[in-house]
């Protein structure tokens, strides 16, 4: 039998990158130079997944659960500071399948609003992400309805792995990727891929160093869960399955301020007219503000992962 995330291959992934194909976007690559950001010359190049649908990676994760897992007559549910949410919500919606949200209170009302656009049933349970997902475990078992979690499943995993996949046929010669960390699934599923071939480096808010701390003890263990990018990246405990995978391949992790990831935000919006929101603007700001330090010459990626906030309102133009 398979240990935590062994069935996680760049094997699975490609396996599971045919399934989902028809139903994810295959996300843009801009390439940018340094001094654009007010850094010395070298190449940064940009992952677009905020332009994935529901607005996060996460639709990958949440297609790749809905199409190759059995769904009972009760649907699914899941919890989440608002992207997995969303992301379930629009899947389930393209695939006629009822599906019941649990968001804490720190989701964003942007998060929230786009889960009620998709039709999901919605509930606010608690203050926190654990608060969530204990709504949802209930919810499930008073219902039968199939759990689908944000990151801590081989299935959500292999999903958020086909960015991986993707990212070396648009940049076949990178050797850093910097992947924002929560729970793990999406710097997981892009180290499976890769295997060690390129370095996978996990970027965490100070406020909420989950996989700093579980590298730091050899296990996952409970963090701080806080920050200004709390709705993504504070689920204040990395998975069991998730943690196996990084330990191996990506054992690596930089840390950044909430006011680098603020920062970054703005940066990406001056530059390059890119709305992101704190979670999806964290790997980001890792380059900006040196928490990184590129060496010369060498070629880095990053994923711009989220871009799911009310940071720039149309209505007050009309």
């Amino acid at each position: 039998m398979d240990g935590p995330g062994e069935a996680v291959t760049p094997q699975a992934i490609a396996a599971c990158e045919k399934i989902i194909r028809p139903y994810i976007r295959r996300t843009p690559v801009v390439g940018t130079d340094g001094r654009e950001f007010g850094l010395s010359a070298g190449a940064i190049c940009l992952k677009l997944e905020l332009m994935q649908h529901s607005g996060a990676f996460k639709a990958r994760g949440a297609f790749t659960n809905l199409l190759t897992r059995a769904i009972p007559k009760a649907g699914v549910v899941a919890a989440s500071g608002g992207n997995h949410g969303a992301a379930v919500a629009y899947a389930a919606m393209r695939l006629g399948i009822p599906a019941k949200i649990f968001v804490p209170s720190v989701s964003s009302p942007a998060k929230i609003a786009r889960i009620r656009e998709y039709g999901a049933d919605l509930t606010i349970e608690g203050d926190g992400y654990a608060d969530a997902l204990a709504g949802s475990e209930a919810w499930a078992q008073q219902t039968g309805a199939l759990p689908v979690h944000a990151f801590d499943q081989n299935e959500t995993i292999m999903g958020q792995g086909t960015i991986g996949l993707e990212l070396e046929q648009q940049l076949p010669n990178i050797d850093t990727v910097l992947v924002a960390v929560g729970g793990g699934g999406l710097v997981a599923g892009i180290a499976a891929w890769y295997a060690g071939r390129i370095k996978v480096i996990g970027v965490e808010p100070f406020a909420a160093p989950t996989l700093t701390r579980a590298l730091e003890a050899g296990h996952p263990v409970d963090a701080e869960a806080g920050g200004l990018a709390a709705d993504s990246l504070a689920p204040r405990r990395v998975g069991e399955i998730v943690f196996p995978i990084v330990q191996k391949y990506a054992p690596r992790t930089v840390l950044v301020t909430d006011d680098a990831i603020a920062d970054a935000q703005q940066t990406l919006w001056r530059a390059l007219r890119i709305v992101a929101e704190p979670g999806g603007a964290a790997a980001f700001s890792a380059i900006l503000s040196g928490a990184y330090r590129p060496a010369d010459g060498e070629r880095v990626a990053v994923v711009v992962s989220g871009g799911n906030t009310a940071a720039v309102n149309f209505d007050i133009t009309r």
